[in-house]
Formats: structure tokens, sequence, C-alpha cells
């Protein structure tokens, strides 16, 4: 099990009052790549436009630049505003590999204040089987802590 403690708390006092999504997509990008080893790309792909994602701040490799919503595990996750915990990226149909070392791959819906998806938070590992439902847990808390204020002003 991760210990999550001590980036929550970080990001809380980082993140605190923060309204600007890309400065928060940032931060929580680099504190997750650089708190848990075995994260090898933390990231964000925003929505654009209707059905369509583009990547945001990211820590790692290069990451796919467009992903549609019908297309891999960021596309599934935003096209049904569900988390996708993928054990085994090879086994999941229409997986994107924006890098051949991925295995396992966590992706997360941002939600804004109306239920919209905003964004997905992106992490990949090398390693089969990595992330956990207590990972999901934790990051949800981490995501809706720090988006606490994003998107206030904004439809």
């Amino acid at each position: 099990m991760r210990n999550y403690r001590d980036a929550r708390m970080r990001l809380a006092g980082l993140c605190a009052g923060e309204t600007d999504d890309i400065a928060i997509m940032a931060t929580v990008s680099q504190e997750l790549f650089a708190s848990f080893d075995g994260f090898d790309w933390v990231g964000f792909y925003r929505v654009v436009q209707p059905d369509l994602l583009k990547i945001g701040p990211y820590q790692g490799g290069h990451g796919c630049l467009a992903i549609p919503f019908d297309k891999g595990v960021c596309g599934a996750a935003a096209r049904k505003g569900e988390v996708q915990l993928v054990d085994d990226v090879a086994a999941f149909d229409g997986h994107i590999a924006c890098s051949a070392s991925t295995r396992s791959e966590l992706v997360m819906p941002v939600f804004d204040r109306q239920g919209s998806v905003r964004a997905v938070l992106d992490i990949d590992s090398d390693q089969p089987a990595f992330f956990t439902r207590e990972d999901v847990r934790e990051l949800s808390e981490i995501l809706d802590n720090s988006f606490a204020h994003a998107w206030q002003d904004r439809a």
C-alpha cells in the first residue's frame, strides 16, 4: 500500500484556493510523479471539444497529443465518466500505446461543478496490476481537494 499522506498534505497547501485548472494539473502531476515509485507517467488530458482530449500538464516521457473519446483507456474514462483501472493494457480493447513500456494504467475523470468531465488524470506503470482500489480512493480525495476551487466562474 502506498502512503499518500505526505503528497496529500503538500498538495493541499500548494493548491489551496487556486482556481486555475492548468496550474493545478501541473502541480498535481509533478507531486504524484515525484512521490511514488512505479508511477512512470502522470498527467492530464483536457476535454477541449466534444469527444476530444488534448494533452495537458504531465511528467514522464512524451504522451499522445490528442485522444478521441472512443479510443484508449483515457477516452473510455472521459466517455463513461468512470474510473478505468486496467491491470494489463495489452488486454484492453483499443488501448493506445503512447509508451511501449506501459503495462498497467489508472485513469480518473475530473469533473467540474456541473458534473461534466473536464479532464482525466492518467497514471501509467511499467508493472502489471500495479494500481488498486485504494489508489482510486486516495487519488479521488486528492483530486477533489486540489480542484475544489477550479471552474467556479466557468460553465
